[in-house]
């Protein structure tokens, strides 16, 4: 059996794909992805901070995010693993629309189950990531 921490960074490595049907592949049919309320992509994007379903989830890293950052660079700062549990510090370096840039730190702290995720909890700097968006004034 594949540890949760192998199930996790094979994941990012799907997610780099943008293939809807091979990202929705690696989460449970009722997967949860939960961000900051009110967090600047999904402001942008008139997304939800908050999507259930393998299907809603694979669409938003395959395609949706795409429409805001380009050029997307991720690094890893750390990964962490007890149990089920999975934890991923990493740095988005991206381009936001007419070329400016965007850098911010984030965590996700993965549930897997079995051998697919359940469930990530997305935590980012939100004030910085506002004001690289929408700018300074925002």
């Amino acid at each position: 059996m594949t540890s949760p921490k192998d199930i996790v960074l094979n994941a990012w490595k799907t997610f780099s794909s943008r293939d809807a049907t091979r990202i929705a592949a690696l989460f449970t049919d009722d997967a949860e992805w939960i961000a900051q309320k009110g967090n600047a992509t999904a402001v942008a994007l008139d997304h939800a901070d908050h999507m259930i379903g393998a299907p809603q989830i694979a669409r938003f890293i395959a395609q949706e995010m795409h429409k805001l950052y380009s050029q997307v660079d991720i690094a890893f700062r750390g990964v962490y693993a007890d149990g089920d549990v999975v934890i991923v510090e990493e740095r988005m370096r991206a381009t936001l629309p007419g070329g400016k840039p965007y850098e911010n730190d984030y965590c996700f702290v993965f549930t897997v189950a079995g051998d697919k995720i359940r469930e990530v909890r997305e935590y980012m700097d939100t004030r910085k990531g506002w004001r690289m968006v929408f700018g300074e004034g925002a």
